[in-house]
């Protein structure tokens, strides 16, 4: 029955347009014509959520609502990702076994006992929680270090699950055993297993809301940033403006991590080309 009357709604090419335009001047994702449905689909949703017959109407009902509060919902509908712990593993493999005991030696070496990490476009956590994990695992044994995972993202219905940090057990299926007793703790909702991140992952994570087309308040220098999966949905002036951006929020020997269906080919930039997806800025 719900998907019945989600079929019915249609959304025509104005209304296309105007909520394609209204995304784009905000966050600047390109809503071009193969996403259409995807929008139609998340977006009947709150239609029906809200009792809205039109999307049309839905348009002016979250422009007209003076607290921000339903473009939010409707933005967040919109830029929402599934992801899981150690996705595209090769990045954290390449954190272990290259990046951490490089950052470490010239860090003690200093007197910089300091890491500092970013994910930009954090979704629902998997991703900060699992790069915490790498972090601990890394400076285990290897003295007292201060480290800190920023995770930000553009839609608080992602942030708020991910401050909670409890997941299906299939979401936690890539973290060994041993991972999972150090930094999990194993619980039950309806019966089903689900984990939840214990104090060690929620000390180093910080969550903030951020539109990475605004303004960042963050201090530099930061050692690596994660940007996955968020530059497919931006044109090549926005992304190649963000990875000037990112350049700049670097230290030296920084690395950006880019997701596997994306590539800074074909666009300028400053960094250096290590392999697939992770770049250095020397």
């Amino acid at each position: 029955m719900i998907e019945n009357v989600l079929e019915d709604l249609v959304l025509s090419d104005e209304e296309f347009a105007t909520i394609s335009k209204l995304v784009y001047e905000h966050c600047k994702i390109n809503l071009h014509d193969g996403k259409r449905e995807l929008v139609r689909a998340r977006l009947a949703k709150r239609l029906r959520k809200l009792g809205i017959r039109t999307f049309s109407e839905y348009i002016n009902f979250a422009l007209n609502d003076e607290s921000g509060q339903e473009f939010t919902n409707l933005i967040d509908s919109l830029s929402t990702n599934l992801t899981s712990f150690f996705r595209e593993n090769q990045h954290f493999e390449y954190l272990k076994d290259v990046f951490y005991p490089m950052i470490m030696k010239r860090k003690v070496a200093q007197g910089d006992c300091k890491i500092r990490a970013w994910s930009a476009g954090c979704s629902s956590g998997e991703e900060p929680y699992t790069i915490a994990i790498t972090l601990q695992e890394a400076i285990s044994g290897q003295g007292s270090w201060d480290v800190k995972v920023l995770a930000t993202d553009i839609s608080t219905r992602m942030l708020e699950k991910a401050k909670r940090g409890i997941y299906e057990k299939k979401r936690v299926d890539p973290v060994s055993p041993q991972q999972k007793t150090r930094y999990l703790l194993q619980t039950k909702i309806d019966g089903e297993v689900h984990y939840e991140v214990g104090d060690a992952l929620r000390k180093t994570v910080v969550f903030a809301h951020l539109n990475l087309m605004e303004s960042w308040p963050i201090k530099p220098p930061i050692d690596f940033i994660f940007c996955r999966n968020v530059m497919i949905y931006f044109d090549k002036q926005t992304q190649e403006r963000l990875v000037s951006r990112f350049w700049e929020m670097l230290g030296h020997d920084g690395i950006l991590f880019t997701g596997h269906s994306e590539s800074l080919t074909g666009i300028k930039h400053r960094f250096k080309y290590i392999q697939p997806t992770i770049y250095r800025k020397d």
